[in-house]
């Protein structure tokens, strides 16, 4: 059939097909198939490949993962029936339905670590790591808002409390009640003409006329190009017990978020510079990652990653070339950094920590904080464009409050004719800080 494992990802075959490229992705006994014409593959894998398959059609379901259309036809993925499920699942186990009367996955800076409650018995082990599994299968599926609170609940599977399954327990009922969260399939380029990218000279500095690593065994380029686009965020002293921090990362593919990361560092930083530069680090390893994969994949990558951090200092230090470090046991971080920075891989700025999504998954939020950037990632129905026109936002009246509003008790999912709000433009974006292309073309 002329199809060939990807050098980066040998699960996800690959052919030429035009100007573009057709895949099969296989996860054990499961084909999900990306081309203009599917059913020539099918026909052929069940004719001469004399292949018995079941379930053919377009994808709806796939691994615990819904697939539909919404009205604007955009191609939306997110685990509804899982979670649907997964509610179920609860009510059997403890015998009454989750509680729906929460608004965030954990109480805003809740510490659990310091939970003194009675330690579970063996059937109370058994529920808690039965439900962190079943979480950190909703994590993979597209509920990166869960990301950290089920991070940091996991580190207590060997000796969970009674107040650590009853954390469990509100974030499943925040996720039934969140249940209509969605990752929208967002093709359009994102518009940074906005966004000032100075040019430095960096040849006379330790990097030298440094350039980007690219393979030399690459495939041909087809079809569209992509832009990446990354955020990251670090909370200082996560872990009061440990004295951790955590890096929380999210990266965009022209407008869809495809990738999240949240997890603590591996040592103890004593300054929000030290953690944060770490956490630079790391979205810059990743960044590193997610271009060569596309890449081998024959997916032309557009310029330079846009990489957005809440510390000014940082995003100095890494992006300008005159720049000193002034703590040595930060050196790693901040040459691999500025590498990154001169070589044209990453383009790194800045972004008011207030409206940074990084921060979904680098701590415990209260709803009210987060629900601009949440509202735009996982249930704006339409062209976020329209979010660029509004000046404030519209959160529950209370902070931390576990209420919320009236529409998004049953499907949060609001259409572009709403009256909900974003945050300033300026900043760049898909969920409402940069102009999606057809705003830009009006």
């Amino acid at each position: 059939m002329g199809f060939t494992p990807s050098k980066a990802e040998d699960d996800i075959w690959m052919r030429a097909c035009g100007d573009h490229y057709e895949y099969i992705a296989v996860y054990v006994d499961d084909l999900l198939i990306a081309s203009k014409n599917p059913q020539a593959i099918i026909d052929t894998l069940e004719g001469p490949q004399k292949f018995k398959l079941k379930g053919t059609g377009p994808v709806t379901y796939h691994l615990g993962c819904d697939f539909f259309r919404d009205e604007t036809n955009t191609l939306c993925v997110g685990p509804r029936k899982y979670i649907e499920r997964t509610a179920a699942q609860y009510e059997t186990m403890f015998g009454e339905k989750p509680n729906l009367r929460v608004t965030s996955p954990l109480e805003k800076n809740d510490h659990p670590e310091l939970d003194t409650s009675d330690l579970l018995d063996i059937d109370g082990i058994k529920q808690y790591q039965s439900l962190i599994g079943i979480l950190q299968w909703v994590i993979t599926l597209g509920r990166f808002d869960i990301a950290t609170a089920v991070m940091t609940m996991s580190g207590f599977r060997v000796a969970p409390r009674v107040g650590h399954l009853d954390r469990l327990k509100r974030i499943v009922g925040y996720l039934v009640k969140m249940k209509h969260a969605f990752i929208r399939i967002r093709t359009q380029e994102p518009d940074y003409s906005g966004v000032t990218d100075p040019e430095y000279d960096w040849s006379r500095s330790v990097y030298g006329d440094t350039t980007e690593e690219i393979a030399k065994d690459l495939p041909k380029t087809l079809g569209k190009p992509v832009v990446f686009t990354s955020y990251v965020d670090a909370n200082l002293y996560h872990d009061i017990v440990t004295g951790k921090a955590v890096t929380g990362v999210l990266h965009f593919m022209n407008q869809t978020l495809f990738d999240w990361y949240s997890k603590k560092q591996a040592s103890v930083e004593t300054a929000t510079y030290g953690s944060e530069f770490s956490a630079a680090k790391t979205a810059i390893q990743q960044i590193h990652a997610h271009r060569n994969t596309l890449r081998y994949l024959g997916v032309e990558v557009k310029g330079a990653t846009y990489l957005w951090g809440d510390n000014e200092s940082v995003v100095k230090s890494g992006s300008m070339p005159l720049s000193r470090l002034h703590k040595r046991h930060h050196g790693l971080s901040y040459h691999y950094v500025r590498e990154a920075v001169a070589s044209k891989t990453v383009n790194f700025n800045f972004i008011p920590g207030s409206i940074n999504p990084a921060d979904i998954v680098s701590k415990h939020w209260g709803y009210s904080a987060v629900w601009p950037q949440l509202q735009s990632v996982l249930f704006w129905q339409g062209d976020t464009g329209v979010l660029l026109e509004r000046e404030e936002t519209s959160p529950p009246s209370r902070e931390g409050s576990d209420t919320i509003p009236v529409e998004s008790s049953e499907d949060p999912n609001t259409k572009g004719e709403t009256d909900e709000t974003s945050p300033n433009a300026k900043y760049g974006s898909e969920f409402g800080k940069v102009r999606s292309s057809t705003e830009t073309e009006k």
